[in-house]
């Protein structure tokens, strides 16, 4: 049997994303809890921790935001003032007609630009979401039994997991780890992740999980695909360790439909595993 290279992208697999139950919160509570993906978790970490050296790469991104956003409720205001209460969908129009504004009048310009960039390219419409994965807080660390399940494999590996920060330019939103919905060429930090580009299309194969399927999961294979087409057939996507947001589910469907169609693999966590325990051994 040939070996062949196998890299697991885990995108975004942290404790606001997690709908925790109770006994595992410590206290805390998830900002922006995805249903399902507690369990997407706990099937992701059975994952790494029995297909051992199966798996020969692991990245894992994490969505880390500054508290003040463009996707947070303290960027904007209502027009009388009032605050944005989180999942408000905000268009350009809406700052044009004064529905919606920046909490500060100087960021005005800015973000309407950013506004009708965004619409422009059609993938999303804006979304003032709760305050999340805010850096150096409780909901930006990795579900702990994801974490446990890669310190594992580092130590049997003899490497690290590697792990990539995205979304700390307030002024865009950064679902993808390849890079920002609308890049600042002043700002490096949105522009393109060739690195992780290079590191993924060196794989034969890259297996994808984490949160949420509608959003950063989605978003990230797509631009992987944009900027290297030819990654299309090696990846696979494991459904049983991703979910949609709450209201979303068919943005994940047609995600997932439309990357089958590309000619990636659709697959669970269950039927993966016999492949990488041989590709192991």
């Amino acid at each position: 049997m040939t070996h062949k290279t196998v890299h697991l992208l885990v995108i975004d697999p942290q404790n606001d994303f997690c709908d925790l139950p109770d006994t595992e919160r410590g206290g805390e509570t998830p900002s922006l809890p995805v249903p399902g993906a507690h369990a997407d978790m706990l099937r992701l970490a059975a994952l790494i921790e029995r297909a051992g050296g199966g798996i020969n790469a692991i990245t894992i991104t994490l969505d880390s935001h500054l508290r003040l956003d463009i996707a947070h409720p303290g960027f904007w205001r209502q027009g009388d003032g009032k605050p944005i209460a989180p999942f408000t969908p905000i268009r350009a129009d809406d700052l044009k007609t004064g529905k919606f504004l920046p909490r500060h009048e100087a960021a005005l310009a800015r973000a309407l630009a950013y506004l009708e960039a965004l619409e422009a390219r059609g993938r999303y419409t804006h979304m003032v979401w709760p305050v999340h994965c805010e850096l150096g807080g409780w909901g930006h660390n990795v579900y702990a039994a994801v974490h446990r399940a890669c310190n594992q494999w580092e130590d049997a590996a003899g490497t690290n997991a590697a792990k990539i920060l995205k979304g700390l330019n307030p002024w865009t939103e950064h679902y993808s780890a390849i890079r920002a919905e609308i890049p600042d060429p002043d700002a490096p930090d949105t522009l393109a992740n060739h690195v992780l580009l290079e590191r993924l299309a060196a794989a034969d194969e890259i297996l994808v999980a984490g949160e949420a399927g509608s959003h950063c999961v989605k978003a990230t294979v797509e631009d992987l695909i944009e900027y290297r087409p030819d990654t299309a057939s090696r990846i696979v996507l494991l459904t049983d360790c991703m979910s949609p947001v709450a209201g979303f589910a068919e943005q994940q469907t047609a995600f997932v439909d439309g990357m089958r169609s590309r000619g990636a693999r659709i697959a669970t966590s269950e039927e993966i595993l016999p492949e990488l325990r041989k590709n192991a051994a």
